[in-house]
């Protein structure tokens, strides 16, 4: 099985670097990645016989899913989102932030209340599974692209469900988290047929990575 390409989504941007840097550490590399005007869209360590690509986050889990990709590297904050058929085998722990209930701290009375509340946000699964699981509070779910702080602020929402980071841009518009749903950092999926088909390959990988991660832990 040797001969075979082991392949990898990574989510663009950030996430990718950090990935990328991981990998070094353990000895898999790949230089065509560094160069950053290439137009190319698949890139290949021959030596190693790796195979990488970039996409958005959101389509990430369906390469993996699909066997398109054997690997993906993605927020959890999408694993959960999207609610694909893989498998979730590693914490990487960087991009680390944090899904939460936020809108003015008037609102937070609404969510004891168990009222009847519109909830803007990217990410209505994780919204409805949220208030309708773990809750038991019914919500009408706005699903916006971009800029969900605004949605309290103009009245088409009581509450937003959204990623925190640092929440300086909570705090310039009034906003405060009044919940957290749940952390959120990088994660290692893997295809399901993959796992058994390459198990000893993709195994190695995962404890290779296992002990990066240790040894940068203080």
């Amino acid at each position: 099985m040797e001969d075979r390409y082991l392949t990898f989504a990574l989510g663009k941007g950030r996430l990718a670097k950090h990935t990328m840097d991981l990998f070094e550490k353990i000895g898999i590399s790949c230089q065509e990645m560094k160069d950053k005007t290439t137009r190319k869209l698949l890139f290949v360590n021959e030596e190693q016989k790796l195979r990488f690509f970039l996409a958005k986050g959101p389509d990430v889990p369906t390469y993996v899913e699909y066997g398109a990709a054997d690997i993906g590297i993605v927020g959890r904050d999408t694993i959960l989102e999207e609610a694909r058929n893989i498998y979730e085998v590693l914490d990487l722990g960087f991009g680390k932030c944090r899904m939460c209930i936020c809108g003015p701290q008037s609102a937070e009375a609404y969510l004891h209340h168990h009222e009847l509340i519109r909830v803007a946000t990217k990410y209505p699964r994780i919204a409805k599974d949220y208030f309708y699981n773990k809750k038991h509070q019914t919500v009408e779910i706005i699903k916006l692209n971009g800029s969900i702080e605004l949605a309290p602020i103009v009245g088409l929402s009581e509450v937003i469900c959204d990623i925190v980071e640092t929440g300086y841009t909570l705090k310039e518009n009034g906003l405060v988290v009044l919940e957290e749903v749940c952390p959120l950092s990088a994660r290692m999926v893997v295809n399901q047929v993959s796992m058994k088909m390459e198990h000893e390959r993709i195994s190695k990988l995962i404890n290779d990575l296992q002990a990066a991660l240790q040894e940068e832990e203080p």
